[in-house]
């Protein structure tokens, strides 16, 4: 099973529309049920995607040293990735994570999967609770 913030699939929707036609690769983190706020219904240590890093982030650093900077080594555990013409599964052009959240048009939440490494579908639950404040 795989967990989700429902703000966040939002968001990612939204950044998918936006982009369309071209297709947005996202990194991924998750922060344990036990640190969200609202009625979580999961134990404490339960993995949930709650956050994503920016795809342009850091897009000089990396032109320049040819490595992603902007995302700190170890700390995301999933990928989201955008179909704007389909199909609603991994395909061997997707960046892989251990989790890949897909999604394709019409951006809505019928409209996202997720899947395993391989390319099995996962089941999906959405969480409606929100992660805690960070602060820079």
């Amino acid at each position: 099973m795989v967990y989700v913030t429902q703000g966040l699939v939002e968001a990612l929707l939204e950044l998918a529309a936006e982009a369309e036609p071209e297709k947005v690769t996202i990194s991924l983190a998750v922060t344990p049920a036990g640190d969200l706020s609202g009625d979580v219904d999961l134990s404490p240590e339960t993995p949930v995607f709650t956050h994503f890093y920016p795809p342009d982030a850091g897009g000089s650093v990396t032109a320049v040293f040819g490595i992603d900077l902007s995302i700190p080594a170890g700390q995301t555990q999933g990928r989201f990735v955008s179909h704007p013409q389909g199909p609603l599964e991994v395909t061997r052009s997707d960046d892989l994570h251990e989790t890949v959240i897909v999604a394709v048009p019409p951006w809505d939440d019928d409209s996202v999967a997720a899947f395993d490494r391989s390319g099995r579908r996962q089941s999906l639950s959405r969480v409606d609770a929100e992660p805690p404040t960070e602060l820079l």
